[in-house]
């Protein structure tokens, strides 16, 4: 047996390992390096989502969008509620109830359906010309400022000015309206 032959093959199996052991070390950190960013970004993950129309850019993450989709929702509902003749209203309140939130669903489809047949009574269209819209991203809401004319049987019977809180919840990659209502027309 040859023991210097020997030990600097065991020396050099040792340099082996450590170099071995190193390039495992450096592989660990980087796998638990890649886990912390993958970790890190869960949550600030933006989603592209189309609206409706598509007339400017805006982002959406897990539970929020900006104020440009909020402004662009806010347009579609209120053209929805808003603009209607007795010919569009039916269709009009089948679109809305697809944006509708759950909870809302069942009030808010009563509350479109009474307003249909008030419309077809009395032969009556409304017309909404928004003039202004102010976007809240932390209340996920819009307040819609604009003129609304009512006209009966062709003739108009009012032209107001009228503002309209729209607030918007943001679930399951999808916006849902979560409420509609007057609010006072006062600017800020």
């Amino acid at each position: 047996m040859d023991f210097e032959r020997l030990n600097g093959d065991i020396k050099e199996m040792r340099r082996r390992n450590r170099g071995l052991g190193l390039a495992v070390g450096v592989l660990a950190a980087g796998q638990i390096l890649a886990l912390v960013v993958i970790l890190n970004l869960l949550g600030t993950v933006r989603t592209i989502v189309v609206p409706p129309a598509l007339t400017q850019t805006f982002w959406v993450t897990r539970d929020q969008a900006s104020h440009e989709y909020l402004e662009q929702m806010g347009s579609f509902i209120a053209w929805l509620i808003l603009d209607v003749t007795p010919a569009s209203i039916d269709w009009k309140k089948d679109v809305l109830l697809g944006y509708v939130e759950p909870e809302q669903y069942g009030p808010l489809k009563t509350r479109q359906e009474v307003e249909a047949e008030r419309l077809k009574r009395i032969n009556a269209a409304t017309v909404f010309a928004p003039q202004q819209l102010v976007p809240s991203e932390a209340a996920q809401s819009v307040v819609i400022r604009g003129r609304l004319r009512t006209l009966v049987n062709g003739f108009e019977t009012a032209n107001e000015l009228k503002a309209y809180l729209i607030e918007f919840s943001y679930a399951g990659a999808r916006m849902h309206l979560k409420a509609f209502k007057e609010v006072p027309y006062a600017s800020k």
